[in-house]
């Protein structure tokens, strides 16, 4: 796959250099909020990463091709075309490359990407996970999958509140996956600090997760990690008033029989709209957050 595989001039020379990478995804750009959040989000997170000793890696398909690092133009590409760029799992790269297609990345692709390249650090919002009725449906995030055997570790703020989060547990736990609570023992909930579960581990700092990382690359491991982070507590949102909007959004989404790679888009776009904007500000909130701590582990990690 690395003949299909760009490496940006700048991400190429950190990784030569042994210099931190923090890999990004570019489904958050297209799907996750409106233009020009996006686009504004995308290029703030990308500075954050700089800010904190790191080298950003929005990672995406353009015209065919995998793409470690991308240009402000191409950012602004994918942010104005939105919902039609494809959003690409596992399952859909050969379509979209054949094609010579562009593509955002979820998780899933994010991490082959990622682990192609020789990122070993990666921020996003939330991961995918096992959605609620999943036990019947059988409806679980490929980014589940991939976590299960793609070793890159993942700084998000927990599985994305829409899912059944005692079920994604269990399957990361079936897979061999670690979820790490970053000074929590909690597992946080998205747009909440916490939730009824708890985490693997809880590590407080980020030369600790570091080190973890390189334990588990000793020896050969070939799982990824969850780091979950929970958003800062200013801009955590009230547990009732989102689960109230949560549970509106599922009915709607089950009245419109919206299932399968467009569940998830539309339901936090209904949550969006259902909180007046507010999980929006929340939400590019914990996706700063996620990029300064996966910045300080791509640091440690690096310093040995």
């Amino acid at each position: 796959m690395k003949n299909y595989l760009d490496i940006s001039p700048e991400v190429a020379a950190a990784l030569a250099e042994n210099r931190p990478v923090v890999a990004l995804e570019s489904t958050i750009i297209s799907h996750g909020m409106p233009y020009p959040q996006n686009v504004q989000t995308a290029l703030e997170v990308e500075a954050t990463v700089r800010a904190s000793g790191a080298t950003p890696a929005t990672i995406a398909i353009i015209d065919g091709r995998l793409k470690a690092g991308l240009s402000v133009d191409e950012i602004e590409q994918l942010g104005q075309a939105g919902h039609a760029v494809a959003k690409v799992s596992r399952r859909d790269l050969p379509f979209i490359i054949a094609k010579q297609a562009m593509g955002a990345t979820t998780v899933a692709t994010t991490m082959m990407i990622a682990h192609m390249a020789g990122i070993k650090v990666f921020a996003t919002g939330g991961i995918g996970g096992a959605h609620r009725g999943a036990q019947t449906s059988f409806d679980v995030s490929a980014d589940l999958q991939e976590l299960a055997r793609t070793p890159v570790a993942v700084v998000c703020a927990g599985a994305k509140s829409i899912l059944d989060l005692g079920l994604t547990l269990e399957y990361l736990e079936t897979h061999g996956v670690p979820v790490v609570g970053y000074q929590t023992a909690l597992l946080p909930a998205f747009f909440t600090r916490d939730s009824a579960f708890k985490v693997d581990y809880q590590l407080d700092s980020a030369a600790q997760i570091a080190q973890a990382m390189h334990a588990a690359r000793a020896l050969n491991l070939s799982a990824g990690m969850v780091i979950a982070n929970p958003i800062p507590e200013q801009y955590a949102m009230p547990t009732a008033s989102i689960d109230a909007a949560i549970e509106q959004a599922l009915r709607e989404a089950d009245e419109q029989q919206i299932l399968g790679k467009q569940a998830t888009p539309f339901l936090l776009a209904r949550v969006c709209e259902l909180t007046g904007g507010d999980s929006l500000s929340s939400n590019i909130q914990l996706v700063l957050n996620n990029a300064r701590l996966a910045s300080a582990i791509a640091v440690a990690y690096c310093a040995g």
